[in-house]
Parts: structure tokens; sequence; C-alpha cells
């Protein structure tokens, strides 16, 4: 009984380390000998982030996609940022204001000059992230983060779409979705995982910048 206990205690530890190793080696790729974070290469369907997807350059790229200076997308991006935040400091309570804010956000969103297919995209955008933050406001933290994850995409999704005022950072954090990798957007250009909180929250890369 005595070596069981042992042998579980030794597993235990090596898997804390294998896991602080797997952070630590995918922060390392993404960084070139001057310091400088790297580019991830970036789909932009957003389903899925390659871990090992890193180009030779040290320049954080511009957002490919709208570029427009749209102030309309502000309180949206505002609540999205709030329940970031509060995931990075492990804050059920706080992550569950920022999904109600989120959800009011949408609502109070004028679509009147949105036509066509862009209209279209944005109630598929919005049909989903207003599931997940309903989904924040009720929820575990553990789930919390799983709906966050969706959450991350759908508003990346939006703001390719429609475009933004701010200075966002694309992040990528190789340990979430059970090790497939998550992006998340960041109104800061230091690393604050929301997926990992205070157990490991500098854990990830810029992929890139929009605006």
């Amino acid at each position: 009984m005595k070596h069981l206990k042992v042998s579980t205690v030794i597993l235990a530890m090596a898997f804390i380390g294998l896991t602080t190793i797997s952070c630590k080696d995918a922060k390392k790729e993404s960084t070139n000998e001057d310091g400088h974070q790297m580019e991830a290469s970036h789909d932009n369907s957003n389903d899925h982030q390659d871990e090992g997807s890193v180009s030779d350059t040290s320049e954080v790229e511009a957002n490919a996609d709208n570029t427009q200076k749209n102030t309309a997308t502000t309180p949206i991006i505002d609540a999205y940022i709030q329940i970031k935040n509060a995931l990075t400091t492990d804050s059920k309570d706080e992550a569950a204001k920022g999904g109600t804010a989120l959800v009011a956000a949408f609502s109070e969103f004028d679509m009147s000059n949105l036509t066509g297919e862009t209209h279209k995209e944005y109630m598929e955008i919005v049909e989903s992230a207003k599931e997940h933050a309903e989904h924040i406001v009720k929820s575990p933290i553990d789930h919390q983060r799983e709906h966050f994850e969706v959450l991350s995409t759908d508003i990346n999704d939006l703001v390719a779409l429609l475009g933004t005022e701010k200075t966002l950072y694309q992040d990528f954090c190789p340990m979430a979705s059970n090790g497939k990798g998550a992006i998340w957007l960041s109104e800061v250009e230091e690393i604050k995982n929301p997926y990992m909180g205070s157990k490991m929250s500098t854990c990830g890369s810029i992929q890139k910048q929009i605006n």
C-alpha cells in the first residue's frame, strides 16, 4: 500500500511537470531570438487552431479582415473583455456579470445598417454568441471557460465581419480545449490566460494584432 501511494504521488508530479513544460515549449516556439513573439498561422474558420503552426516572421500581423474603425461593436467587445478579465482572475461572479452585459449589448446593437450577406452572417454569429453568453451567466467556472472558448471564436468572427475601433490582440493558448488549443481576444499585449486563470496565467502567445 505504501508503494502504491508513492507511485501515485510520483505520477501526479510528473503530470504537472509535463503540463508546465508543454506550455513553456509552446510559448518558446512562438518567440524569436530577440524576444519578440512570433505570429502563428490562422485559419479564417477559427474552428481549430494548430499549436505548431508558427511562421518565420517576428512581426505581429495587422488584421487582414475588416479594419474598419467601427464604434458600433464597442459595447459588445467591452462586455466580452469583461468576461475574459474575470476568467483570468478565476472570478465566476464577474464572468457572469460580463455574460449579462454581453447579452444586453447584442440586444441594443443597431442592425439597420447591415444588409444582405453581412446581415445574415451577423445573425449567425449573434445566435451562437448569445447562447454561450447566457450559459456563462449561470454556469460554474469550468463550464464558463468551455463556453468562453466558442464565444471567443464568435467575437473574433464579429470583429472580422464588422471591424472595431479598438486595438486588440488575438492570443492563443495551446493547453485549452483538451490540448487542441484555443484563441481569445485581449485589449492588452501582456498575456493573461482566461482558460488557465491563476494556475498558468502567462501561458500563451500573440497570433496577430487587430488595428
